[in-house]
């Protein structure tokens, strides 16, 4: 598959992580905007591997045509599955993940799955063997921090022409799905992305700037609503862009004609609903949005008939 665009400190838990991230982040982008100084930025260069932001926040990445990585089988003798650990570089980083490949006598199809904040590949077992049974390949990865984030430190880096974690976060993602595809029992040309909470935003603006992944799947995530910041003379540009860049919201109109799926739960208090709604609503057709009773946050059992029927869709 070939991309044609492509904290320090005391750990938190993933509820504190994700309250933070969601319900002060607004409010922070806002002083952060009005504190941060005018320094000039440079998004781009003539290196080859250099990532790039337009003047609307929108990241961008060079073609990625092949990716280094290596591959193991660790198959348990009673699991009719192929599962393989997978090692890759990305961004000057290995990233580990898990394989995981149904038995099958033709190519099927593979979903990128990233984990939520404070969640390792292999506590998050539950999504690739649904996913196994359907018939799905998967390719499940250990994110950056285990996909913790830290806005005002990437804000910095930004500002210093430096590149974000988030940004690798991305490319990360997109580097899964070409590892994903390489392998030679998955059909390379049916790749989608399928996120949960944090990996949930990363999963939406992997799939928007690359437009050979065929959907994407949100479960428990949101954006940030930064079209909702009022943008005057207080306001940095540089800051603002780069809040932009990181908000999945402002991805939303790539994503269409491919298809675009939440998945969330009603009473969830990590990420509430009305902020997936919200989201929901900013994305182009095609999309469905599915409320699942009960306060879980991430994957529930009661989402895995609604994963089925969208999955069949996407690749059709």
């Amino acid at each position: 598959m070939s991309q044609k665009h492509t904290v320090k400190g005391k750990r938190k838990t993933e509820t504190e992580k994700q309250k933070m991230n969601v319900k002060l982040l607004p409010l922070a982008l806002g002083i952060l905007l009005m504190a941060a100084g005018a320094i000039g930025i440079m998004h781009g260069s003539d290196d080859s591997d250099r990532w790039s932001v337009s003047d609307n926040g929108i990241l961008s990445y060079p073609e990625i045509k092949e990716v280094d990585y290596s591959s193991q089988d660790v198959s348990e003798a009673n699991d009719s599955d192929i599962v393989r650990e997978v090692s890759f570089e990305s961004r000057g980083s290995e990233i580990a993940g898990l394989v995981r490949i149904p038995e099958s006598s033709t190519k099927v199809p593979g979903v990128v799955i990233l984990p939520g904040a404070g969640v390792s590949k292999e506590q998050q077992t539950a999504v690739p063997q649904l996913l196994s049974s359907m018939g799905y390949a998967t390719i499940i990865i250990d994110q950056r921090n285990l996909g913790g984030i830290n806005p005002q430190s990437d804000l910095e880096l930004y500002m210093n022409g430096e590149e974000p974690v988030e940004y690798m976060m991305v490319h990360d993602a997109l580097a899964a799905a070409n590892v994903l595809a390489d392998q030679s029992e998955v059909n390379e040309d049916n790749v989608a992305m399928l996120g949960l909470s944090n990996g949930g935003r990363f999963a939406i603006i992997a799939t928007a700037i690359e437009p050979e992944i065929k959907g994407v799947i949100g479960i428990s995530t949101s954006g940030y609503d930064t079209n909702s910041i009022e943008v005057d003379e207080t306001v940095d540009m540089n800051a603002y862009q780069f809040y932009r860049s990181i908000d999945p919201d402002n991805y939303l109109g790539m994503v269409s004609p491919r298809r675009f799926v939440m998945l969330h739960s009603i009473n969830d208090s990590t990420v509430p609903y009305e902020l997936a709604l919200r989201t929901f609503d900013k994305a182009n057709e095609p999309k469905a949005l599915y409320p699942i009773n009960g306060s879980t946050h991430g994957y529930s059992q009661l989402m895995a008939e609604d994963i089925g029927k969208e999955l069949e869709t996407i690749f059709q």
